[in-house]
């Protein structure tokens, strides 16, 4: 069975977000010009998900969520979040919802924190202990999910 991997869902999802802000007609939830602020936090989000797949891709582990990791990552963003690629794509999400400016758009960020919160990050989780076991408990204790 072939799984919906987190960009996936993610460009799922900002499809749906434009998609909305295009065809549905509704109420402005920012007073403009403060909307923009939305689009500085997309391009961190951003920034927090490239940053994160590159410190992967530089210690030679998997990046492919039911993939089996070959390394426990705790440097770099890693430090500050066990998730800072899933942080990312929520706040690249939530970002551009801000900057588009309309309340239907508030949606498909849910969704994805939903996802990742209940059903990517659990299973990343489970994956981790079994293959790290105690160093990766003693990360978990010390390094929160989200921020």
């Amino acid at each position: 069975m072939k799984r919906l991997l987190p960009p996936v869902l993610w460009a799922l999802c900002l499809i749906v977000m434009l998609v909305l802000a295009w065809r549905v007609p509704a109420a402005q939830f920012v007073a403009p010009p403060y909307h923009l602020i939305g689009w500085a936090v997309a391009i961190i989000g951003c920034a927090f998900t490239i940053l994160g797949s590159r410190h992967f891709a530089r210690v030679r582990t998997e990046i492919n969520t039911f993939g089996t990791p070959g390394r426990l990552v705790t440097g770099g963003l890693f430090q500050f979040s066990r998730n800072p690629m899933y942080l990312g794509f929520f706040l690249a999400l939530l970002g551009t919802a801000i900057g588009l400016n309309t309340l239907p758009a508030l949606a498909p960020p849910l969704v994805f924190f939903l996802a990742a919160q209940f059903w990517y990050i659990p299973y990343e989780e489970k994956m981790a202990e079994a293959t790290f076991g105690q160093p990766y408990m003693d990360y978990k204790r010390s390094v929160r999910r989200w921020i």
